[in-house]
């Protein structure tokens, strides 16, 4: 359960609980994409390690420690997003800490932005969300984002589009089956 730095060549073994927050390790100064491999497809994002390095380093982080894989998005909202990254399913699970907002100026949300999903100010854990569509656009600057979509766009409208039940839960799973973290 400690927090340590996972190995940068993704070799680390799989770990879902932590015992505080992940140190920096990444370099704010290099560039990191996470090619998000889901059963719907790939989709790849640019991260924003300069804008956001605590949310980027958390992110790159549970990545390499291979938590997301195997996760589902649990929650479908057309023309809004999709949300992942509950270790339960459940939307209230998470990576046994939490860490402080990185906030971005009003008006920076887009479709295909990652930003953090969270249960008010200064507790974001490992839960994400991807914005597909306005209603996300429009957000206030409340969720930490941390990257962009740069490809698998045609992926997001897929996955926006699964059907949901109660709760905004996709009937049939969508999967992350893994995210890979490249750096430069």
């Amino acid at each position: 359960m400690s927090t340590e730095c996972p190995a940068a060549d993704g070799s680390s073994p799989r770990q879902t609980q932590f015992s505080g927050p992940m140190p920096m390790c990444i370099d704010p100064d290099k560039t990191y994409q996470a090619t998000i491999t889901t059963n719907h497809g790939t989709m790849t994002a640019f991260l924003h390690a300069k804008d956001a390095p605590q949310t980027v380093n958390n992110f790159v982080s549970l990545a390499r420690y291979h938590y997301y894989d195997g996760l589902i998005f649990h929650r479908i909202i057309q023309g809004f997003m999709i949300q992942g990254g509950c270790p339960e399913g459940s939307g209230r699970g998470g990576p046994g800490y939490r860490f402080a907002d990185e906030l971005p100026e009003p008006g920076r949300y887009q479709i295909g932005s990652l930003a953090m999903a969270n249960a008010g100010p200064n507790t974001n854990g490992s839960q994400f969300f991807i914005i597909s569509g306005a209603d996300g656009v429009r957000l206030p600057p409340q969720y930490s984002l941390f990257g962009k979509l740069i490809a698998g766009e045609e992926v997001l409208g897929a996955i926006e589009k699964v059907s949901t039940g109660p709760g905004d839960r996709p009937r049939n799973d969508v999967i992350i089956e893994s995210i890979v973290i490249t750096e430069s």
